[in-house]
């Protein structure tokens, strides 16, 4: 391209591209460049131009060329597919008429930060330093996917429209980012995929709002791989977040965030490894929770944002926080999975008050657990369930099967305090003692005499038989009890 075919606006920006040099078309800081198709000839600059400098420019001896242009209005297609530029780009503040489409370029660096553009087609770029797309509004969707990043990709700030039926609005499935991802108040309308995706340090997506729309995916993160944390604080989210096999090695944070898909599932982490997993401080999520199978180091869950199903079947946590009463762990996690009866969930709800020392919280879990599971039983079962859980707590309540003995003991006592048995062998019996007697017959093991050497009749005769049998029930329960406390783990 010969510079007397272009114009002024142009020409300026060839002669400083050699140098490296800064050309800023802007006439104030604050100047929308929303509004760039107004803007007339004196700082218009055809696509074409800009892809010969990039290709074909003239160097300078002891410069280092670059295209640092803000303020512009950029016409026609800015095409660099396939093309190997060894030059930092910087279009920022700049009004694009057309897509600009980068497949499998490969860039030095790109800023664009602040432009406005109808879309970005850049599948499979490669970018060895930083590629910056802060404040940048786009009308249709901005595909990423493949992309291999050295630096950081910066979204923080961008907006991205609607793309169309069926595509994604902001696709960063598969792309490699050597550094974090930085979006803190990104916007969003419809669906962000990260599948695949890797990315070295954090991604941060705090106040981001992705309004995908009831049953769409808001956010498609399949297999993704985070080596930082994942910050998703006071994020509003309206459809699914997918997280199915994603591995996260610091923090997935969702403080204060604002998650919706009613009638649906609103966050997908099954099968996942992360972390810590932090719901706080924030309103319940409206739909289904699904942790199935995900692997855990701590859950950091408060109750108030538990919603109201959660799916939990092979959820495995080391560590449970903030310490909560069993009852209230019970009620808003896993009385309300869907599933029902989750004998895992109890299981794993146990171990995290154990590990803690909180046996008595244990204790409460695991009779909770009987009975959900009496629950799930045929009748008889349930009859028999509903028996232990009277007489002995399921063996949880040791003191209780010891208070069933006392009273039992009481009862035995004063009634054949009143009407002595007769003795087997009137001259060899010992003197009758109503206490030792019932005892006798209570206690499975030890033997004072009585019991052998009289014999009731009579109704007094069945009472006896009801005592050894209740007798041998709630001795061996508190047997057990006291073994299981003494024994755990």
């Amino acid at each position: 391209m010969r510079i007397d075919d272009m114009t002024p606006a142009e020409q300026r920006v060839w002669r400083a591209f050699p140098r490296g040099a800064d050309v800023d078309f802007r006439t104030a800081a604050d100047e929308d460049p929303a509004r760039g198709a107004d803007w007339g000839p004196g700082r218009t600059v055809r696509a074409d131009v800009l892809r010969a400098l990039l290709l074909s420019a003239p160097r300078e001896d002891g410069e280092t060329p670059a295209l640092r242009l803000a303020g512009a209005r950029i016409t026609g297609e800015l095409r660099l597919q396939y093309a190997d530029a060894d030059h930092a780009v910087r279009l920022s503040a700049c009004f694009f008429d057309e897509v600009s489409v980068l497949y499998a370029a490969r860039l030095r660096q790109l800023n664009l930060r602040g432009s406005v553009l109808p879309a970005l087609g850049a599948e499979t770029l490669r970018v060895d330093g930083v590629l910056r797309l802060s404040d940048c509004r786009f009308a249709g969707p901005v595909r990423l996917g493949g992309a291999q990043i050295a630096g950081a990709l910066f979204l923080d700030g961008a907006e991205i429209g609607e793309p169309p039926e069926g595509r994604p609005a902001l696709q960063l499935n598969h792309v490699t980012v050597g550094d974090g991802l930085s979006a803190p108040g990104l916007r969003v309308r419809g669906e962000v995929r990260l599948a695949g995706a890797s990315v070295a340090g954090t991604v941060d997506l705090n106040g981001a709002r992705l309004r995908a729309g009831t049953g769409a995916v808001a956010v498609d993160a399949e297999t993704l791989t985070v080596e930082g944390d994942a910050l998703l604080r006071d994020t509003d989210v309206l459809g699914w977040i997918g997280l199915r096999g994603a591995r996260v090695a610091g923090r997935l944070d969702l403080t204060g965030a604002r998650l919706a898909n009613p009638g649906g599932t609103v966050l997908r982490a099954s099968s996942c490894s992360i972390g810590e997993l932090w719901l706080r401080r924030s309103p319940p999520m409206d739909g289904t929770l699904n942790l199935r199978r995900a692997q855990l180091d701590v859950l950091f869950l408060e109750p108030d944002s538990v919603p109201a199903e959660v799916l939990l079947n092979s959820l495995v946590y080391t560590s449970l926080t903030p310490h909560e009463p069993a009852g209230r762990r019970l009620v808003m996690m896993l009385e309300r999975d869907r599933e029902g009866y989750v004998p895992h969930a109890y299981e794993q709800l146990t171990a995290a008050y154990r590990r803690i020392g909180d046996d008595d919280a244990a204790r409460v879990v695991q009779l909770a657990k009987q009975r959900r599971r009496r629950a799930t039983l045929p009748w008889y079962g349930r009859w028999w369930g509903h028996v232990q859980d009277a007489a002995v707590g399921y063996g949880f309540r040791p003191l209780r099967a010891a208070s069933w003995l006392l009273s039992l003991l009481l009862t035995g006592s004063i009634v054949y305090a009143l009407h002595h048995p007769e003795p087997l062998k009137a001259d060899e019996a010992p003197e009758f003692n109503p206490v030792f007697y019932t005892l006798d017959l209570l206690l499975p093991v030890i033997s004072f005499g009585q019991e052998g050497a009289f014999a009731p009749t009579g109704w007094y005769q069945w009472l006896s038989y009801a005592l050894v049998l209740t007798g041998w029930i709630l001795a061996t329960t508190v047997v057990t009890g006291v073994t299981r406390t003494v024994s755990r783990p």
